[in-house]
């Protein structure tokens, strides 16, 4: 049974992209979150997973060896769209997952557990979730961990996209140090659009700074 398109998915997949996350090289940060879900469940396989329009991609994983599998076929598809934990007892009596390849065939998964990771506005990107080969259940105290590290992996992701935008702007910096095309004339700046603007406003745009105005000695000795 096919999942259910989230609301919004538009906004959705492009609160993805924002993350800059897709096909990046493992890290050993969500590695350890994978490990940990893991052992707290009892599960031979864990898994970190993000959605776009066409597949489940795997930022982490245990106990699986694909890289990512078509989204129809993810029962991460499904665990998107809850607010809460979505749990699979047996797979076999489910109906939205009885017929699933994954289920018929290798890895023949019974059980499963996704909590979201849910951004600050609501969007499911994608789950932390541990699947295994016989049906089970799991503790309330389980859940509970596996929606902890789920927003554990959400602020991972946060301090990732935030210290990517660190980098880039140190690296305009950088180079703004290396070159600034100001006019010979007028003094204004030209700025990474191919626009002159005034210095105050070329200043003001890149960082805190505050300008204010006066007169050097020179200048003023002269006036």
């Amino acid at each position: 049974m096919s999942a259910p398109i989230p609301p919004r998915e538009e906004e959705r997949l492009a609160a993805l992209e924002a993350y800059d996350i897709m096909d990046s090289e493992a890290e050993a940060t969500f590695d350890d979150l994978v490990a940990i879900a893991s052992k707290v469940c009892a599960t031979e396989i864990a898994l970190i997973t993000l959605i776009d329009a066409d597949r489940q991609w795997f930022k982490a994983k245990l106990g699986f060896e694909a890289s990512e599998t078509p989204r129809e076929l993810a029962f991460c598809s499904h665990a998107i769209v809850d607010e809460r934990t979505t749990v699979v007892p047996d797979a076999t009596r489910d109906d939205r997952f009885k017929d699933n390849p994954f289920v018929t065939a290798d890895p023949s998964i019974r059980f499963y557990a996704g909590a979201p990771l849910r951004t600050p506005d609501g969007h499911g990107l994608g789950t932390i979730c541990v699947i295994d080969t016989e049906p089970r259940e799991l503790e309330d105290w389980q859940v509970e961990v596996l929606e902890s590290l789920s927003r554990q992996a959400m602020r991972l992701m946060e301090l990732r996209k935030i210290s990517a935008r660190l980098a880039d702007s140190l690296q305009r910096i950088r180079t703004l140090g290396e070159l600034l095309p100001v006019c010979a004339w007028c003094r204004k700046v030209r700025n990474d659009d191919e626009y002159w603007v005034q210095l105050e406003e070329y200043v003001a745009q890149r960082s805190d700074t505050r300008i204010s105005h006066g007169i050097c000695p020179d200048c003023s000795e002269n006036l």
